[in-house]
């Protein structure tokens, strides 16, 4: 989706159309941008930059503080007409997916694959824009680094039908800056440069087997990956979300937050049907390619948010303490909770009820109250 949580701003305040907009802390207040408009990009503002930079980047702005239930409110629907086109989808964050479409191009006007494709995919920007109100762009290849790297192409409300071929992969991204591919950050950036080493075609010339990069870069420059859309086919194993920063994030409040954020979604994802998690999990990866992945069950098995934001910020906790810094920052934060169960005793009743009982009880309603606000738009 396109500067989504600016985007869904819009929609409530139409007289900010054509303004640079900022979404996060205020313009005098110690945070970070969440996102902005593309008219606020053009001043040089970017996420997860200081407020206050972007205050004396441009002053006359207009800074709104996140309303993430709006966000997800929104998220919903930008999910459900993705589902039109296939099952097969991969939530990547609350404003990001993966459609593995090989088996709808049937479905669609077009002498060729591609022509097919590309049908398919303005379809989906048309329904976005009509169910949502908000802009997607979309980038179609064979695997999701070139699906992704499409996506950001023609931004916002663009298509780009990548290529398809391995050589003609590998000339697209020869040209192309090494930041375009996943998980090169600026530090990144900064330290190949004295190898002379800025863009993917340079990376190309160095080949497999260099001391320089590893090899799964060597193969991102040449638009190699044998990753697939990851769906959980049958009935679902997990519940998650995923967020990657537009930049490398080292303040740790930021990530927090976003962590939170997607906790509630996960709930509200999850309540959808009877089940309880015995488990929760957390994903952080680094800027140098590192992935932290931590999980720890719950004491009994937990459907509410007051339970999942526990687990989560336990996990969080122990993986980035507080007062500590992660070198390079982070570029990617999850959560998820698995192994499920039918009923919150974990198969093993009590015959008498107890305070614990009573207590998950009004929590699971209180969570349920807020899911059928949400999901009726009376919730911010």
């Amino acid at each position: 989706m396109d500067a989504f949580f600016a985007s869904v701003e819009l929609l409530s305040h139409p007289e900010w159309r054509g303004r640079p907009l900022v979404v996060g802390s205020g313009p005098h207040e110690r945070g970070v941008v969440s996102t902005c408009s593309y008219e606020a990009r053009r001043f040089g503002i970017r996420s997860a930059m200081p407020s206050r930079t972007a205050y004396q980047l441009c002053p006359h702005a207009i800074f709104t503080p996140p309303r993430m239930e709006a966000y997800s409110a929104v998220s919903d629907k930008a999910f459900e007409v993705f589902s039109h086109y296939t099952p097969y989808v991969e939530a990547v964050s609350i404003d990001e997916a993966f459609l593995d479409i090989t088996g709808s191009l049937h479905l669609h006007r077009g002498e060729t694959a591609a022509e097919r494709a590309a049908a398919l995919g303005e379809a989906l920007r048309a329904e976005e824009r009509a169910a949502c109100g908000v802009t997607c762009s979309v980038g179609i290849a064979p695997n999701r680094l070139l699906a992704k790297i499409g996506s950001e192409q023609r931004k916002p409300d663009g298509l780009t039908l990548m290529p398809f071929e391995p050589e003609a992969a590998a000339k697209f991204l020869a040209p192309r800056p090494i930041g375009i591919l996943w998980g090169i950050g600026a530090k990144t950036v900064q330290a190949l440069k004295p190898y002379g080493i800025a863009t993917c075609g340079d990376i190309q010339r160095l080949g497999r087997g260099n001391a320089l990069v590893p090899d799964g870069l060597v193969d991102m420059a040449f638009g190699i990956s044998d990753d697939t859309v990851r769906w959980e086919p049958g009935e679902e194993k997990s519940v998650s979300r995923e967020h990657t920063f537009g930049e490398d994030v080292s303040d740790r409040a930021v990530v927090r937050e976003t962590l939170l954020s997607l906790v509630s979604d996960v709930g509200r994802r999850f309540r959808r049907e009877r089940r309880w998690a015995r488990t929760a999990r957390l994903k952080l990866r680094d800027a140098d390619f590192s992935t932290i992945s931590r999980q720890i069950p719950f004491g009994r098995p937990a459907r509410d948010d007051i339970a999942f934001r526990r687990a989560a910020l336990d996990l969080f906790d122990r993986a980035w303490p507080g007062g500590t810094r992660r070198r390079g920052g982070v570029w990617l934060v999850g959560f998820g909770v698995t192994n499920f169960c039918s009923e919150p005793d974990d198969g093993a009743p009590s015959l008498f009820a107890s305070p614990e009982d009573a207590s998950r009880e009004r929590r699971e309603r209180l969570s349920e109250t807020l899911d059928s606000l949400h999901e009726r738009g009376l919730m911010p």
